[in-house]
């Protein structure tokens, strides 16, 4: 095992820079629809679907890859892996119709999976001790990718073309895997099994441990909330009485950013030995800004601080959930985080879904109700589990995983 002094804070801020790059991957294209089907002439409806050929193929590689990173040279697996995204990017940038956009989309969705080691990584290279903090500072530096990739890319094509930030990018991710490959310490495989038994051992983690999969349910929650709120408010911002354009609404994220700062201190919390005293105060803290959003359907101030509120609860939630995962083993914390990563984008695709049916069925308080709804449920799991199912305690399995 790696010394405890291996994560420096120096390494933890790379690797959060690295894990918000390959995230905000996944979003480039979201905000910037207009200006793709444009300049291709292609339907705009037709554009939607580059979205999804990026999150199918992201989900295909956290199932696929992922797990690599328990049998694999991660010194070399990531900088591989972040090459291989900056020649998805730049055959994005150099896409001469939809077609081929959508098929190098796809390809970028299952190459931009870097941020999903790095984060297991980070939890092999820091001592218990700092494991919660550290993984808070690279967790932090995911979801700033997530909330400001949006903003940055309506921006960037509006100044000089939708192109420009594939390949920007790109530069990015080639820069990034150099300084990967000379900055992460040598660090021997945690297990050595073949391919097909790796993959298979996903499931056998999850089925192993009750508390992974209570967990994995809280964390599917969140993130169906998540992306619940998030598809409603481009529905709510666009319509009247707001109005705002695309650019405008992207902005709206950047409200999140808030919740970076807070977040980088809730992996503290874990290392105190409160992860599930936390773990509820965060969805105490959702609900109570559902509650608020029924309210915010004419008020801007009211949905950004509705934005501050669920991205620090659900963000801090799911560093917990993370943190407490990477707690139950050594040897299968790429294997966990797959489970985690795919439990996750069920549940972000089942929200958007529902707040699409939800958003024509009733509007904007029926989104909120539902929300409220699923907070409660996830409150209920929580206070069920709390004192058996949910609690992960390495010492008290003397087995090891698979």
């Amino acid at each position: 095992m790696a010394p405890p002094e291996t994560m420096s804070r120096r390494l933890t801020f790379l690797f959060a820079v690295a894990a918000g790059a390959a995230i905000g991957n996944l979003y480039w294209a979201q905000p910037i629809l207009g200006f793709i089907a444009g300049d291709l002439r292609a339907a705009t409806a037709t554009a939607g679907w580059l979205v999804t050929a990026t999150q199918v193929g992201y989900a295909v590689g956290v199932l696929l890859l992922v797990p690599l990173g328990d049998v694999l040279d991660r010194r070399r697996f990531v900088p591989v892996m972040l090459l291989t995204s900056a020649v998805a990017l730049l055959l994005c940038a150099l896409a001469p119709s939809i077609g081929m956009l959508l098929l190098a989309l796809g390809i970028l969705g299952v190459t931009t999976i870097s941020g999903q080691v790095l984060t297991p990584l980070a939890g092999d290279l820091a001592s218990d001790a700092h494991r919660g903090r550290v993984v808070g500072v690279v967790g932090s530096g995911t979801l700033t990718g997530i909330l400001a990739s949006r903003t940055i890319s309506g921006f960037v094509a509006g100044a000089a073309g939708w192109r420009t930030i594939f390949a920007l990018a790109a530069v990015v991710a080639v820069l990034l895997a150099v300084l990967l490959y000379r900055a992460i310490p040598p660090l021997a495989p945690r297990t050595r099994m073949s391919y097909p038994a790796l993959i298979a051992s996903v499931g056998t983690v999850v089925m192993h441990e009750r508390a992974v999969r209570w967990t994995l349910v809280l964390a599917a929650i969140g993130f169906a909330v998540f992306s619940l709120l998030w598809t409603a408010l481009t529905f709510l911002l666009s319509g009247p009485p707001f109005e705002y354009p695309v650019p405008m609404i992207g902005v709206f994220g950047l409200a999140g950013l808030a919740s970076a700062l807070v977040v980088q201190h809730a992996g503290r919390l874990h290392d105190r030995g409160w992860s599930l005293p936390a773990t509820g105060a965060a969805w105490i803290l959702a609900l109570g800004a559902f509650v608020v959003a029924a309210f915010a359907g004419r008020s801007v101030v009211l949905v950004v601080i509705v934005i501050v509120m669920i991205d620090v609860a659900l963000q801090a939630q799911a560093l917990l959930n993370r943190a407490r995962l990477f707690a139950v083993s050594h040897e299968a914390r790429s294997r966990l985080n797959t489970a985690l990563g795919t439990g996750n984008f069920i549940g972000g695709a089942i929200g958007s879904a529902a707040a699409t049916v939800l958003w024509s069925a009733g509007g904007w308080t029926a989104v909120t109700m539902a929300g409220a709804a699923l907070c409660c449920f996830a409150l209920a799991v929580w206070t069920l589990g709390r004192r058996g199912p949910l609690v992960t305690r390495l010492a008290d399995r003397p087995k090891a995983l698979p």
